[in-house]
């Protein structure tokens, strides 16, 4: 069986948590050996932590051509590791520089892309990806035919991130040809958007989210207070974000980000089955709305009804003189 190749996303060498998930997810359900692919600045220096979770060959690109994003550099690469492995599957996490990078290398294979995976199986030595439809009323389970290079993109926290007790993976340096398609666009500069220093939501251990229960964008300050004092990441329903209260990459939820925190609170947040499909496995979930038959309810381990504007005050006070 050929082996499934990972394509990792990194931040300086540090594989993100979702690229862990599905490093595991390979190794315990891919039937084969997993090697990953790693491009861009401190890409070697994230090989040993793929090994520890069951890579066993990675294919490293510390190229300038890809120190920043690129898309066509990135997909020259891709194309690479993947005729260099030897893969007919490749597992990616399903953000948009992945999936920008991935459409056109599936383009580029005549291959084909499962969107948004939550589970995977293998029927015979062919991957299957299971997938919610329809606002997640269904569950899809799909596959790509015909031979062709099959790419599945997996939603983050669909799986657990278990070390392998593995060594280091044997290190290829990725050996690129580069067109002058390749480089005819250059990245002349990169803002950081600001994040007020806190996680981010995929990463994040504690995730305090608003909604349209907070009246307005004003009420998000409430929010990134608790969250503040909780170390935490600020999420937000679609409602608040379509109302332009708080930015689009912020959005929990079928159409958003999926999110698996050991503690969430949905703050004025009703919980559609839309919101609840992004967030419904954190551990831990806290619900405060005023609206007592608010669905989140059904789902929280701890509800209060009332009006957050006169509960959350008191809370950030009392959480941050125990923080000291």
């Amino acid at each position: 069986m050929s082996p499934i190749l990972v394509f990792v996303d990194h931040d300086h060498g540090t594989p993100k948590k979702v690229s862990n998930q599905i490093i595991t997810a390979a190794r315990q359900r891919g039937g084969g050996e997993v090697h990953v692919l790693l491009m861009g600045e401190g890409a070697g220096a994230g090989a040993a932590q793929a090994g520890a979770h069951g890579a066993t060959t990675a294919y490293v690109w510390e190229a300038g051509e890809v120190a920043e994003y690129a898309t066509e550099p990135a997909v020259a690469g891709l194309v690479a590791a993947l005729e260099a492995s030897g893969a007919t599957t490749v597992l990616y996490p399903a953000d948009p520089f992945m999936s920008d990078v991935v459409g056109r290398a599936a383009v580029r294979t005549d291959g084909g892309v499962v969107t948004d995976v939550v589970d995977l199986t293998l029927d015979g030595t062919e991957m299957v990806g299971t997938k919610p439809i329809f606002g997640g009323a269904m569950i899809s389970r799909c596959k790509v035919r015909g031979g062709r290079p099959a790419f599945y993109g997996v939603a983050a926290n669909a799986f657990a991130a278990e070390e392998s007790g593995g060594g280091p993976p044997e290190v290829v340096p990725l050996e690129v040809d580069l067109d002058d398609t390749a480089t005819r666009t250059r990245v002349v500069e990169v803002v950081e958007q600001s994040a007020g220093g806190r996680p981010e939501m995929t990463e994040a251990g504690v995730i305090v989210a608003g909604g349209r229960g907070l009246g307005d964008a004003e009420g998000f300050r409430l929010v990134e207070q608790l969250a503040d004092v909780l170390d935490g990441a600020v999420g937000a329903s679609r409602a608040a974000t379509d109302a332009g209260w708080y930015p689009h990459q912020h959005q929990i939820g079928q159409t958003g980000k999926t999110v698996a925190p050991q503690l969430y609170i949905g703050a004025g947040i009703s919980g559609a089955i839309q919101h609840r499909a992004g967030m419904q496995t954190a551990q831990t979930i806290v619900a405060i709305n005023k609206d007592a038959d608010a669905p989140l309810f059904a789902i929280a381990d701890f509800g209060v009804v009332g009006d957050l504007h006169k509960i959350l005050p008191p809370l950030i006070e009392e959480l941050a003189a125990r923080k000291g």
